[in-house]
């Protein structure tokens, strides 16, 4: 068997090979990171089925339009990893590949005889990426681990929400994106040390829990050493005055966030209030946070006695931060979100044309870009990928 290269588009990633053995999620949000910058990235899929996030969510023409955009610029293998054939797929594959990103249960590769220890022996370059509910160690790792329970246990849930409220949850599987971008955090870090430093091949173990974990700012240290809890505080954060939501007199609502000194002295001056920079209750950080209550009261006072386009005039003519509450139709016609390539409209035959989320972050000498959607069925790619030498 040998592997063909693909005619990908050239990136800063042009030459790294993955195999992509996860499904749903937080596995191909890393795949996705990965092939968006140029690599060569091959998503294994069980044949005829393939991965489930090709039946998630709304549906054009019988496609799903989530699987549109997290398996773009992916090839596609269909390989049966509960059969000996299947499995042998990918150790052949693993001999030329730069890396794999997996997101199955622990023990799982270890069951099929694709453990590190064993793919290793293959390849001792292959960085093995592993995701995760819990990682791989630990009393929790043989536990199955969705993006709501590593949220939830990881603490984000517990501060989200208003005080006294059952915790809500964010609108996305947010624990599963940023346990992917963890990961390929840890995958670029494993490829520099291996490929510049001289290093050989090595396990990232990723987990959604401690990809929540690690967001919580000075929560921990915080009840290390004074005890406190941090709890939820609605549309603000406690001691952090003014950043909070403001209505307009239509009703609409702003974000302003002018709690550093500087900025404060530039809201008062746009609201016409000048003299509340030099109140002992809001001059300074500290006693501002201490009567947030009050000054949110007088901003709301003043913005909800303007229309919107006065409001943000005044705030833009004294450079004070601010932003609207966007949904995906205000995204869309937005032209800063336009200008800046946030919005990509794709040409595909089952879609006509389908706008997706441009690649980010932008690289000014090797950019990432989108080549292609999801590909249409499991296997698109296996006579490719997969092409038999004469001796076989």
């Amino acid at each position: 068997m040998v592997i063909v290269t693909a005619d990908t588009h050239s990136g800063p990633l042009q030459g790294v090979r993955v195999l992509e053995m996860g499904q749903l999620i937080a596995g191909p949000f890393a795949g996705s990171r990965l092939a968006d910058f140029g690599a060569d990235v091959i998503k294994i899929e069980p044949p005829g089925r393939g991965d489930p996030m090709r039946d998630w969510g709304k549906k054009v023409n019988e496609t799903s339009l989530w699987w549109a955009v997290i398996a773009r610029n992916k090839r596609s293998v269909a390989a049966d990893l509960s059969t000996d054939e299947g499995r042998d797929v990918i150790r052949e594959l693993a001999r030329d590949a730069d890396a794999i990103v997996e997101n199955f249960r622990p023990g799982t590769l270890e069951r099929w005889g694709l453990g590190p220890d064993e793919l290793h022996a293959i390849n001792p370059r292959l960085i093995i990426v592993r995701i995760s509910g819990f990682g791989q160690t630990g009393p929790y790792s043989a536990r199955p681990g969705f993006a709501s329970v590593g949220e939830a246990m990881g603490g984000l849930r517990y501060i989200n929400g208003f005080p006294g409220e059952v915790p809500p949850r964010c609108g996305i599987s947010l624990g599963d994106t940023l346990a992917a971008l963890f990961a390929f955090e840890g995958l670029l870090m494993a490829l520099y040390w291996r490929d510049a430093r001289g290093g050989t091949g090595q396990v990232v173990d990723a987990s959604i829990l401690e990809s929540c974990f690690a967001m919580l700012e000075s929560t921990l240290p915080d009840y290390d050493k004074l005890g406190v809890v941090r709890e939820p505080t609605g549309t603000s954060l406690k001691n952090l005055a003014p950043s909070n939501v403001y209505p307009t007199k239509e009703g609409r609502h702003i974000v302003i966030a002018a709690n550093a000194d500087p900025m404060f002295r530039r809201l008062a001056a746009a609201m016409n209030k000048p003299e509340l920079a030099e109140d002992p209750r809001f001059a300074t950080h500290i006693p501002r946070g201490e009567n947030a209550e009050e000054i949110d009261r007088i901003i709301t006072e003043w913005s909800s006695s303007l229309t919107y386009a006065d409001v943000t005039r005044s705030l833009d003519a004294h450079a004070v931060v601010w932003g609207p509450i966007n949904s995906i139709a205000d995204i869309v016609a937005d032209p800063h979100a336009q200008e800046r390539g946030m919005i990509v409209r794709q040409p595909d035959e089952r879609f006509g044309e389908l706008a997706v989320p441009g690649v980010v972050p932008k690289l000014s000498k090797t950019p990432g870009r989108v080549n292609w959607l999801g590909r249409a069925e499991p296997g698109d790619d296996n006579a490719v990928v997969l092409r038999r030498t004469e001796h076989e």
